[in-house]
């Protein structure tokens, strides 16, 4: 199993549930920091946890990064791809570079990896490819266009890649959360429908095994947002986050 993101609340939260006999890699930058991280992998049960520099920005190095992997430690079962950052909308609207550089991290980096990943497990014939969408991309709103934005072009990019990969013996799984209270929205007011990385992780796990390729967390933000597309734009203006 790969970890993308060796930090991530709910990355993290997914692996515990999936490490019982696995070797678990875990890809991050400063990966040296990461020993908390491997013992609550080991607790759960992982066989091994060895730690790999990722800088997901620097997307030169994924194919030779993504390949040693492989060569290293055989084909990979299931890979989370959980790394993004949230950004400030606020500066965002101001300044440019932090603009493109959550839009760089929360989409091209994620397709630079996907891409990768996708031509290693389809030449393995098998394997697990997870994607955190968020309904923050499904209609995006004026508080988080920035964001949003990343993650629409993100929703697109694995939902045509999943079909893609249709039969190829490799899956992916397209999770659209809500608001998820934890660390990257710690100080934030929780937004209706929101949840936990436990929730999220629980939910991800319970799709994996069904072999489903989209799963809404918690399951009525997809009623909810069938309804919110049909908003007028006037009204769809007038929202908040």
């Amino acid at each position: 199993m790969l970890l993308l993101g060796g930090r991530s609340e709910i990355g993290l939260k997914v692996a515990e549930r999936l490490a019982a006999g696995r070797t678990v890699v875990l890809a991050a930058r400063r990966s040296d920091d990461l020993a908390d991280e491997a013992a609550r992998l080991r607790a759960a049960g992982a066989v091994a946890v060895p730690r790999v520099e990722f800088d997901a920005d620097e997307v030169a190095a994924h194919p030779e990064l993504l390949a040693g992997i492989v060569d290293e430690h055989g084909p990979i079962g299931v890979v989370v791809v959980a790394f993004g950052i949230l950004g400030d909308q606020t500066r965002a609207e101001q300044d440019p570079a932090h603009a493109v550089a959550v839009v760089h991290t929360d989409y091209v980096a994620q397709i630079s990896v996907l891409t990768t990943l996708a031509t290693l497990l389809r030449a393995q014939g098998s394997g697990d490819l997870v994607v955190f969408s968020s309904v923050a991309g499904l209609r995006v709103r004026k508080a988080n266009y920035v964001y949003g934005s990343a993650k629409a072009g993100l929703d697109g990019f694995a939902s045509g890649l999943g079909d893609a990969l249709h039969g190829t013996g490799v899956h992916l799984l397209l999770v659209r959360s809500g608001f998820v209270v934890g660390r990257m929205t710690e100080g934030m007011t929780p937004a209706p429908f929101s949840s936990t990385p436990d929730q999220v992780a629980d939910a991800v796990v319970k799709a994996l095994r069904k072999r489903r390729i989209r799963v809404w967390v918690p399951a009525a933000l997809r009623p909810a947002y069938f309804v919110a597309r049909l908003l007028p734009q006037a009204v769809w203006r007038k929202m908040p986050r």
